[in-house]
């Protein structure tokens, strides 16, 4: 028995497929023997497949390609801008915010709170998340 390898990177489940076919193993055997290493999750047949299909067909490299896709507004800029609003007034709503950023979404602006500037809601006030004694006591 095999040991298993958890959580491969898809460029080197990629590899594999290539090496494999270029030693003219079918896909179906190459499918066996990657869930034999990597799991039961690692691939499905008809993945493995498509990636033979574009080996064949003259593809080398086995990352991602680029993919177009919608470039975020958020910036380190930006953040500081919602810190500066929130710290002037800690009793706001997302909305008193998303009238002064129409550009971002307020689940966006949420997640600036939340997950950027690790903001929480505590009694009407949005306050950081790491409190100190002499926060506490305020």
């Amino acid at each position: 028995m095999f040991k298993t390898i958890a959580d491969p990177a898809d460029c080197e489940v990629r590899s594999v497929i290539w090496f494999s076919n270029a030693k003219k193993v079918k896909p179906a055997e190459i499918h066996f023997q990657l869930v034999e290493i990597y799991g039961e999750n690692v691939m499905i047949d008809g993945m493995v497949k498509k990636w033979v299909r574009q080996f064949n067909d003259g593809r080398t490299n086995v990352h991602d390609e680029a993919r177009s896709g919608r470039p975020s507004v958020v910036n380190d800029g930006l953040i500081a801008k919602v810190n500066e609003k929130i710290r002037e007034n800690r009793r706001f709503t997302i909305r008193i915010i998303f009238d002064e950023f129409p550009q971002i979404s307020k689940t966006v602006l949420h997640e600036i709170f939340t997950n950027r500037l690790n903001y929480r809601k505590l009694c009407s006030r949005w306050v950081p998340k790491m409190l100190t004694d002499v926060h506490k006591t305020k």
